[in-house]
């Protein structure tokens, strides 16, 4: 009997261990579901999820902050030197602007080489006339028997640029005359101003009005003569002065050709064309119309103060 109630007793405490133990894990259970789907969950799954991304974010800027330890090194000299690659670069998409950006420069370009007096553009003065005698003047074009001549205003003649220039002259009455640029009218001639011959003045009014209002415009005229050349007296292969004759458009340049290439030479008051230290002297010469056309001349030696044609002439516009 004894042995009995001990089996007795022993399977109850072990029911009893089992109910706790179910009771427990229920408990437990509760718990979790309660703990797993309470409201503070989400916000613990966000700062774990924040604490992760903080954490990867940390882990990520080693190789960032390396990455410019190597531009800071010697690259920054390469970067200076870089920096016009990347002029360069940022010039070379302009192969698209170009078309764009062309005919501005074209534009520019005619303009700056006309100068003052501009293809197309009336201009408003005054006319006076003066004793031409043998027809020489600042231009240095030597003696003429031309008498449709004319001296252009100091502004206007913008250091020679003038000279050559064919004008077309009207008076108030609707007379006109074409004149030859050859002189330059000095101050205080004004602005506008053209001092004619006395032939030509007598076409536009009586002489006895001695100054009359006039428009003037620049004219492209047509012409059977090609153009000259001539080197200044005392011209050598170690300097020289070079100027352009008969041509039909007013010249914008002149250029010479040396061993490194073309050269432009800086023009005078006196119209020519000065090579100071003799490069190009004697050598292939290119002039260049106030509307772009260069012609080229080949086999003109230093023969000074001697007029040597070309077969050349400008188109007329």
């Amino acid at each position: 009997m004894a042995s009995r109630s001990h089996r007795s007793s022993s399977s109850g405490r072990r029911r009893t261990a089992l109910v706790s133990a179910a009771v427990a894990a229920v408990v437990a259970l509760v718990a979790a579901l309660i703990v797993a789907f309470g409201p503070d969950h989400e916000t613990d799954v966000a700062d774990s999820a924040a604490a992760t991304a903080v954490a990867g974010t940390r882990g990520t800027p080693t190789p960032t902050t390396q990455e410019p330890k190597p531009a800071t090194a010697s690259p920054s000299a390469s970067a200076r030197t870089s920096s016009p690659k990347a002029t360069a670069s940022t010039a070379s998409p302009q192969p698209s602007k170009a078309p764009v950006s062309q005919p501005a420069r074209k534009a520019s370009a005619s303009a700056s080489l006309a100068g003052r007096i501009e293809p197309g553009v009336s201009y408003e003065g005054v006319a006076t006339f003066y004793d031409v005698g043998n027809g020489d003047g600042a231009c240095l074009y030597g003696p003429t028997s031309d008498v449709m001549t004319a001296a252009m205003n100091h502004t206007d003649y913008e250091t020679s640029r003038a000279c050559g220039a064919y004008i077309r002259v009207q008076a108030g009455s609707g007379a006109s005359v074409t004149v030859r640029i050859t002189n330059e009218c000095p101050l205080p001639c004004a602005l506008g101003q053209l001092d004619l011959s006395p032939q030509a003045f007598a076409k536009l009014a009586a002489p006895v009005q001695g100054r009359i209002p006039i428009t003037w415009s620049l004219l492209s005229t047509s012409t059977s003569d090609t153009v000259s050349i001539r080197y200044k007296t005392g011209s050598s292969r170690y300097w020289c002065g070079v100027q352009a004759i008969g041509h039909r458009n007013p010249v914008a340049r002149l250029e010479v050709e040396t061993a490194s290439g073309w050269k432009e030479l800086p023009r005078t008051e006196y119209n020519y064309f000065l090579s100071e230290q003799g490069s190009g002297c004697g050598g292939a010469i290119r002039i260049t119309d106030i509307y772009g056309e260069r012609l080229e001349v080949d086999g003109i030696g230093v023969k000074p103060d001697v007029v040597q044609p070309t077969r050349v002439q400008f188109a007329q516009h």
